[in-house]
């Protein structure tokens, strides 16, 4: 790889053993959360653990650490996944899986955005992403995380929340979640890079923390995106399904 096809500021600091161990945890835990809220789908399962693997090879051959490519490479753990979602929505086979889902679970999914905060901002303490991808700059995504097992209670247990508070929290969560992945993307070492050229956003380019872009925050967006679909179909009944 020639050094004029890479970014100056795309290599990746070195990184307690620890620190690749919480990450690899969190993505199964992510994959765990949706696996349950999709019925325990045996089929969900394989598709996850497929696209993590392909992802995770491309990855560790550093692919996606040729910053000078036209299209940016990173496209490519972002595109199929959003195919994936817009297939779901617009065909009739990805309407019944959607629709099979169960709503109380989906929004327990969103505990996955708790470890990830925390992760983000350790690899910003080891200068591998900007301040900007923390709770200490543009990223408020952790109050999604933490008001989840809230919601959840309020909406399935306590049943003190009805489809329209439910509908306003994953809306509201959904634009917390589009406003960090506006930032990520425009801090990552790429030909797009607007921000955070001092500390660009070089973690995700690298295994294990690629399956960020390209399956945790994919799986939260769909989580989000099939529960408002779900509440707004379903709004003329004005009460939430019992878990189970």
């Amino acid at each position: 790889m020639s050094q004029s096809s890479t970014n100056p500021f795309s290599a990746m600091p070195t990184l307690p053993n620890v620190l690749y161990l919480s990450f690899i945890a969190t993505t199964l835990l992510g994959g765990w959360l949706f696996y349950r809220a999709a019925n325990s789908s045996g089929r969900v399962l394989g598709v996850l653990g497929l696209w993590l693997l392909v992802q995770s090879l491309l990855a560790l051959s550093g692919f996606y650490t040729v910053a000078a490519s036209r299209p940016p490479r990173l496209l490519l753990a972002l595109l199929p996944p959003l195919l994936v979602i817009a297939a779901l929505f617009n065909t009739e086979a990805g309407r019944r899986f959607l629709d099979g889902l169960r709503l109380d679970r989906l929004t327990l999914v969103h505990l996955l955005r708790v470890p990830v905060e925390l992760v983000l901002f350790w690899l910003f303490l080891h200068k591998a992403v900007p301040q900007l991808m923390t709770f200490e700059g543009r990223n408020y995504d952790v109050l999604s995380g933490l008001s989840a097992p809230v919601v959840y209670y309020l909406a399935f247990r306590g049943r003190q929340m009805g489809w329209r508070g439910l509908l306003a929290w994953n809306i509201g969560c959904l634009l917390l979640l589009l406003n960090i992945v506006v930032n990520a993307v425009l801090s990552a070492p790429t030909v797009v890079q607007q921000f955070a050229f001092d500390q660009p956003n070089v973690a995700i380019l690298y295994f294990p923390f690629i399956a960020l872009p390209s399956c945790l925050v994919p799986l939260v967006a769909l989580a989000h995106l099939a529960a408002i679909r779900r509440l707004v179909r379903e709004r003329a009944a004005a009460v939430l399904p019992l878990p189970g």
